[in-house]
């Protein structure tokens, strides 16, 4: 499925979801509750997963639609369950330890959209698509890793940064159903179930830090002991 020969329609389908999706990491950077990181993590999987069922659908790839129904079982039930979880054992209902209110964080976010978009536009320009679907996929994939990186600096909750890298990587997976929708099934797999690796060690991580230091903020790390 070369994204330069896409049928409108099928463009202005993936145009749509990528756009939803940058749109609901928005909502995590500029939120300080939990519960509203895990609905909006929850909603971009289920759009990642549709996305993925779409490129099948259009591009003829019968695979992607294992992985999406992987993608919305996994990502968008299992892992947000399995936080869910941990928030509610832990009674963490909110992000206090902050470097950037909500509002700064969104313009840093703004910032980092424009960033991607320049890239985007100068890496299509370079391969002949620059007024392809292939500049917003390249865009957004880049937008949602600055974002993740972004969530990673600015918020110190465990949970949070959990968020964030779960954010970086699906900005990594929406780029490569778009940009490289033939990528093997095994790998994509191996992906999804290392995410549950993630998940379980940062679980560990939140327990450690509540038995040893009393608080779930990674502020507490601040040495490495032996």
């Amino acid at each position: 499925m070369p994204v330069a020969h896409l049928d409108p329609l099928a463009a202005s389908i993936f145009s749509l979801m990528a756009i939803a999706s940058l749109l609901l990491a928005f909502v995590m950077l500029g939120s300080r509750w939990l519960n509203n990181y895990l609905y909006a993590f929850a909603a971009e999987s289920w759009v990642i997963a549709a996305l993925s069922a779409t490129v099948g659908f259009y591009g003829g790839y019968p695979e992607l639609y294992l992985i999406a129904i992987l993608t919305a079982m996994f990502r968008g039930l299992f892992l947000p369950y399995l936080l869910w979880r941990i928030v509610k054992r832990l009674d963490v209902t909110r992000e206090i330890h902050e470097f950037l209110q909500p509002s700064s964080a969104l313009v840093a976010g703004a910032f980092c959209v424009i960033f991607s978009l320049m890239v985007g536009y100068r890496v299509g320009q370079s391969l002949g698509l620059a007024a392809t679907v292939a500049v917003l996929a390249l865009t957004v994939m880049l937008s949602m890793k600055l974002i993740g990186f972004l969530m990673l600096a600015v918020r110190h909750e465990a949970l949070s940064q959990i968020l964030g890298l779960l954010v970086l990587e699906n900005g990594i997976f929406l780029g490569a159903q778009i940009l490289v929708p033939g990528m093997p099934v095994l790998i994509e797999i191996v992906i999804l179930f290392d995410l549950l690796i993630v998940v379980a060690c940062f679980g560990v991580l939140v327990r450690y830090l509540l038995a040893h230091a009393g608080t779930t903020s990674s502020l507490k790390l601040k040495r490495l002991v032996g």
